[in-house]
C-alpha cells in the first residue's frame, strides 16, 4: 500500500487536460450550470477516485456525471446514480451513511474504493474510444497502487468492463482468453504471477435508465455488492445481520 502515491495520483488526475473535447465540455457545464445548482461553485475538473488507499474492493463506473461528480468533485456524488449506489453500500455495511451530497458531507467507505475509466464528464455520458484509451494510464496506475490489498472488483456496465479489462492486464493481472463477456452477475478470476488473484464481477450500471425501468433493482445491486465484498474478504450485511460471504 502506498497512500502517498495514491494521494499524488489523485492530485495529478485532477489537473489533467489531455482530452480537448472533455475539457471544453466539463468547463462549459461548470460555467453555465443547471438552474437547480446555480449557487454552486462547480468542480469542473477530472474527478479522482474515492475511498481508502487500502481498499479490498474496487467499484469501477463509467465517467462522472455533468451535474454530479463534475459539480461536487467526488465520484457518484450529487446525482441519482450515486444515490442508488451509496444507499446500497450503506445497506450492506460498506458505507458510513446512505447519502452522498457533497465532498465534505462526512461519507466514508469501508474497504471500498470507487473509480472510473474516464475521469471527466463526457457529453451525453458517452466518452469516445480515444478518450477512454487516453485516460487508461490513470486507471492502470491506480490499480498498481491498490494491488497490495485489492482482491475484487465490481464493474458497473459494459463500457466500464471493456475499458477495465486492458487496464487490469497492464496492472499485472492475467485476463483470460477469450476475454470474459460482460453480464450482470458475470464472474471471472484474474490470476497474477506475483501476487493474489483478482475476482472480477459484472453488474448493470446504476444509471437512471436501468434503475427507473427495473433492469437493476436495489436488491440486485445489494446482492452484487455482497458477493463482491465476500470475495474481497469484507464483511457485508445480508438479511439484517452482519456476515462475511466467501463465495
Amino acid at each position: 500500500m502506498d497512500p502517498g502515491g495514491l494521494t499524488e495520483l489523485d492530485r495529478r488526475i485532477a489537473g489533467c487536460r489531455a482530452c480537448p473535447r472533455l475539457v471544453a465540455w466539463r468547463e462549459e457545464v461548470a460555467r453555465t450550470k443547471r438552474a437547480a445548482f446555480a449557487d454552486w461553485a462547480y468542480w469542473g475538473r477530472p474527478v479522482p477516485g474515492f475511498g481508502p488507499p487500502d481498499a479490498r474492493l474496487l467499484i469501477v463506473g463509467l465517467a462522472p456525471a455533468a451535474h454530479g461528480g463534475n459539480r461536487t468533485g467526488r465520484m457518484f456524488t450529487g446525482d441519482r446514480s450515486g444515490d442508488v449506489l451509496y444507499r446500497a453500500l450503506y445497506d450492506v455495511g460498506l458505507a458510513s451513511q446512505p447519502t452522498a451530497v457533497h465532498a465534505g458531507d462526512g461519507l466514508e467507505l469501508y474497504g471500498v474504493r470507487v473509480t472510473s475509466p474516464v475521469h471527466c464528464a463526457p457529453p451525453a455520458n458517452k466518452p469516445t474510444p480515444g478518450e477512454r484509451d487516453t485516460c487508461r494510464p490513470w486507471l492502470v496506475r491506480e490499480l498498481r497502487l491498490l494491488r497490495p490489498t485489492v482482491r475484487a472488483a465490481l464493474v458497473l456496465g459494459a463500457f466500464g468492463w471493456q475499458a477495465a479489462l486492458p487496464a487490469f492486464a497492464e496492472a499485472g493481472w492475467t485476463v483470460p482468453r477469450p476475454r470474459p463477456a460482460f453480464a450482470h452477475g458475470a464472474h471471472a478470476v484474474l490470476p497474477a504471477a506475483d501476487g493474489p488473484a483478482l475476482h472480477l464481477f459484472g453488474c448493470f450500471h446504476v444509471s437512471q435508465r436501468n434503475t427507473f425501468t427495473g433492469r437493476l433493482t436495489p436488491g440486485m445491486l445489494r446482492e452484487a455488492l455482497r458477493t463482491a465484498a465476500g470475495a474481497a474478504g469484507l464483511p457485508a450485511r445480508g438479511g439484517g445481520a452482519a456476515r462475511t460471504e466467501t463465495g
